[in-house]
């Protein structure tokens, strides 16, 4: 059977372009992409890339406080969120101009339209013209959920934030993931007043214990108001803002209510299960080792597929993806030992298990030390930096590294390098520290706490 395509992507974002650029420049595929949105995807257009700018953005409140200890006459005058937006998307429509150029330029034929599932080999465009491809890969990553409940409608999530015409004076979050916490201490670096709601005993779900009792302190700190082991029970629009009906007796008034209660996959309506695509509980696309669904001709990567929703991951898996299929080699993704950072201020950078996970199969040695930092102690800051090292008690390798301070991701990236390569703590001993830094203790730690 001749097709249209060898490869059609459905999805901009990260993983999709990757596969479909890979697909046609070192596999000599003939590709498509279907993009309904923007290129780019979540991470370029409403997730990593906007965050961190406005991460950059909230630091400098701190930055010119702290500048007064230094020496500095340096006078605050406010955020303005109106200079700061244009700028802002100019950056992300730079972004997204160069994904669209990159991938036209391996020879991608994109459709800047919504596409659909009609049978293991067709897809069907918004205007109604059908394509066939030889291979059909799913790319179409997640989407914030918002639960049900009276007043649901006038919540905002993170896809909103950006848009917004002028910064709240008021704003509660809801959720205790990395991306309520983000953006409470985001927001809270902008001057808004930031209230956060967590259903749970603590925030950061599924990450270290410590880590995540430490970073609670210090948003705490911060300004931002946590109440922990609360919920809204329901919303209402009023003169005054939006009545928030709380579970802890605390009702008010708020500007925005923004929900950050998870993601789930964007795969309703794609026509996958019609066609046999198994999905999960979650509305995740089932996928083997080689990001191949229940129907051969069908791939997937990224988000929707629930694996680890990170974008480097995302970009690995539909390379692999690429070279598997169209570049001759066999190349399986690998999700073991994937590093990550959540940008709360001070960030998180993590890579390996937590202490709880490695209590599961391991005897372990937990190395670990909290400390003013010599920049913060000296503007008179109370905050206190986290380094945490666990290591398997037989054999002494490093089964976990966790850094909670500032530049915590950029540190992790390095030091996720040794873990990934097997080092044992007495690798990390033996490397000289380089003083004064932070990061010197990561190798100054002989003594393990417990």
């Amino acid at each position: 059977m001749d097709f249209d395509f060898d490869l059609f992507v459905i999805g901009g974002g990260s993983g999709g372009v990757r596969a479909a650029r890979i697909a046609a420049s070192e596999g000599g595929a003939k590709v498509a992409l279907a993009e309904e949105y923007r290129m780019g995807g979540t991470c370029v257009i409403r997730g990593c890339v906007p965050k961190k700018l406005m991460v950059y953005a909230s630091g400098f409140s701190r930055t010119v406080e702290d500048g007064k200890a230094y020496g500095w006459d340096i006078r605050q005058h406010g955020f303005d969120w109106g200079q700061f937006r244009p700028h802002l998307h100019a950056e992300l429509d730079r972004l997204e101009a160069a994904y669209r150029r990159n991938a036209q330029n391996a020879g991608v034929t994109i459709f800047d339209s919504r596409a659909v599932l009609d049978d293991a080999h067709t897809v069907r465009l918004a205007d109604g013209k059908t394509v066939t491809a030889k291979h059909i890969l799913v790319a179409t990553g997640g989407q914030p959920f918002v639960p049900d409940f009276p007043g649901s409608e006038l919540a905002i999530t993170s896809n909103d934030i950006f848009l917004v015409d002028e910064l709240p004076k008021s704003i509660l979050i809801v959720g205790g993931g990395y991306i309520a916490c983000e953006f409470a201490c985001i927001l809270n670096g902008l001057g808004v007043e930031v209230t956060q709601f967590y259903r749970g005993a603590q925030i950061l779900n599924g990450f270290d214990e410590e880590v995540r009792g430490h970073i609670g302190e210090l948003i705490m700190d911060s300004g931002v108001s946590l109440h922990l082991g609360c919920d809204v029970i329901e919303m209402e629009q009023q003169d005054e803002g939006i009545f928030v009906k709380a579970t802890n007796g605390k009702n008010r008034h708020y500007d925005k209510v923004m929900y950050a209660t998870g993601r789930k996959p964007n795969s309703g309506g794609l026509g996958l299960e019609d066609i046999g695509v198994k999905l999960g509980r979650k509305g995740e696309i089932v996928v083997d080792e080689w990001s191949q669904t229940s129907v051969p001709s069908i791939y997937a990567v990224g988000d929707v597929t629930d694996r680890i929703n990170l974008t480097p991951v995302a970009i690995r898996e539909g390379h692999a993806f690429a070279d598997t299929v169209f570049g001759g080699k066999k190349v399986k993704a690998d999700h073991a030992l994937v590093p990550g950072a959540v940008f709360t201020q001070p960030e998180y950078g993590y890579v390996g298990m937590s202490e709880e996970e490695a209590r599961k199969d391991h005897e372990i040695e937990v190395y670990a030390t909290a400390f003013k930092p010599m920049k913060d102690a000296f503007a008179g800051r109370e905050d206190r930096v986290l380094f945490k090292l666990i290591v398997d008690a037989a054999d002494r390798r490093v089964l976990g590294c966790h850094i909670v301070a500032e530049g915590a991701g950029e540190l992790i990236q390095l030091a996720a390098i040794a873990v990934k390569m097997g080092a044992t703590k007495e690798d990390f001993d033996r490397t000289v520290a380089v003083h004064p830094t932070i990061a010197e203790e990561l190798v100054t730690m002989r003594k393990p706490v417990r």
